[in-house]
Order: C-alpha cells, then sequence, then structure tokens
C-alpha cells in the first residue's frame, strides 16, 4: 500500500513587483491607445474640437480683439492648448467610469496585475492623447500663421510642462469618475467646472486691464492664467520660470488633494 501526499495549495503573493507593476501599466496603456484603431471617432474628436476651437476663435474674436488675426494668433493659441489640455484631462475620468460601469474593472481584477495598472495606464494613455491634441493645434496655427519665435528646446519644454501641468490636475477627473455611477456626470462635470476655470484667465486675452479689481484678482491668480504666461514665454518670448513654477505648485496641491482621495475611492469601488 502507498500514502498518498497531500501537498496543500500555494498562496500567490498579492505584491507586485515594480518591475512588473511597469509592464502592466505600458500594458494598459497600449490597449487604451489601441482602441483607436477600432473607433476611429475618438481620433477625429481629439483632433477636429481642436481646429474648430483655433479658427473659430481667431477669426471670429481676432480682429475684434487685436485687430487682426495674426495680431491675435500669439494670444490665443497658448490660450487654447491650455484650455484643450484641461478639457482632455477630463476624458480620463470618463474612460475609467465607463470601464467601471462596464464591468471592465471587474476582469482586471481576476488577473496577476498590479491594482494600480487600470488606473495608470488610462492615465498614461490620455498623456499620450493629449501631446497628440498639442500637435494638431500647432499644425492648424501654422497653417495659419502663428510662429514660435523661440527655439525648439522652448518648444519641447512647454510640452512638458503643459502635460505635466495636465497629469496634475486630470486627478479632479479621476475622482469625480470614482464618485459618479454613469461616465455622462463625468462631462458635467468638466463642463461646470473647466469653461469657468478657463475663461476667468488670460487664455484670451492679453491682460486684465480694464476689467473690475476683484474680478481681476481671481484671473491673475488662476492657475490657468499662470500656464497660459508660462506657455506664451516658452512659445513667443517673454517671462517663463515665476508662471510656471506658480503653475506646477497649483497642480502639485492639486494632485496632493485629489490623488489620494480617488486611491481611496478606486479601492472601495474595485
Amino acid at each position: 500500500m502507498t500514502t498518498a501526499t497531500f501537498t496543500p495549495p500555494q498562496t500567490l503573493s498579492k505584491r507586485v513587483s515594480p518591475g512588473t507593476t511597469v509592464r502592466n501599466v505600458l500594458t494598459l496603456a497600449w490597449r487604451n491607445l489601441v482602441q483607436i484603431k477600432h473607433n476611429p471617432m475618438e481620433l477625429l474628436d481629439l483632433s477636429i474640437q481642436p481646429i474648430m476651437f483655433v479658427l473659430l476663435f481667431a477669426y471670429v474674436f481676432g480682429p475684434a480683439m487685436e485687430g487682426s488675426v495674426d495680431a491675435y494668433l500669439p494670444v490665443v493659441i497658448p490660450g487654447i492648448i491650455a484650455q484643450n489640455a484641461l478639457f482632455a484631462g477630463m476624458s480620463t475620468g470618463f474612460g475609467l467610469n465607463t470601464d467601471i460601469t462596464k464591468g471592465v474593472f471587474d476582469r482586471f481584477r481576476s488577473l496577476p496585475i498590479s491594482r494600480s495598472a487600470p488606473l495608470a495606464g488610462r492615465i498614461l494613455a490620455d498623456t499620450a492623447k493629449q501631446a497628440w491634441s498639442m500637435m494638431i493645434l500647432l499644425a492648424v496655427g501654422f497653417a495659419i500663421g502663428f510662429r514660435v519665435e523661440t527655439n525648439a528646446l522652448a518648444l519641447v519644454t512647454a510640452f512638458v510642462l503643459l502635460l505635466t501641468f495636465a497629469v496634475l490636475f486630470s486627478w479632479t477627473s479621476v475622482f469625480i469618475a470614482m464618485k459618479v455611477n454613469e461616465p455622462e456626470k463625468v462631462q458635467i462635470f468638466g463642463f461646470v467646472v473647466i469653461f469657468p476655470l478657463s475663461f476667468l484667465s488670460t487664455a484670451f486675452i492679453k491682460s486684465t486691464h480694464g476689467i473690475p479689481g476683484w474680478l481681476a484678482a481671481v484671473m491673475d491668480n488662476s492657475p490657468v492664467t499662470h500656464l497660459v504666461e508660462a506657455m506664451r514665454g516658452l512659445l513667443i518670448g517673454g517671462p517663463v520660470l515665476n508662471h510656471a513654477l506658480i503653475a506646477l505648485a497649483w497642480g502639485v496641491g492639486i494632485s496632493a488633494v485629489f490623488a489620494p482621495l480617488s486611491l481611496r475611492a478606486f479601492k472601495q469601488r474595485a
């Protein structure tokens, strides 16, 4: 007679190594990007909306604001780029909420991957989409007369600054996505918050001269104003460092509040 031996089942570690986490994040980021091939309308939305904003603001407001389109382009192109980055950040929350409500995150939980990878992968993919939108905006601006008056290094720095602020600010939409039960509610948040935030700034005007004092104070201290002024300095010349530091300080402060809240809500929901 032989005695059967019983081997207890091995318990898989719940921890994932940093290297595996990075691979998981990159894989899920690629998943979010490759979906564009099956849904071309998403790429059209990222491309057509920036083109529409540039043309409308340049040709409708340009002659009235600065006397000509060419004179208004150095003012409005950096402003539209900053505004578009904020709106693009809302797509992060929209996509996350869609994945959660459709049960995609339930499938992710059954896989031996990092628990933060779906969240980080979505943010990374949307950062790449924002870079695409910025290139489209600059290309349209070049086509109608806008010119970068600094150098290639300043242009790259403008890309980095914009994407860094957008990632930091996107934690607001991530938090909203974790708290609401429909993707459309994330969009409502975007309209309620982003529109006032972008228009209560110098994104579409040279300065706050002539605006009532209390409103001018709000606009001058807006994070969007400092981001836009830093972008203008990097693209057409002017002060950069102070505006960039203040904009990044705002971004860090926003992420310091909403990132922990988002992660807590993510753990509770996922």
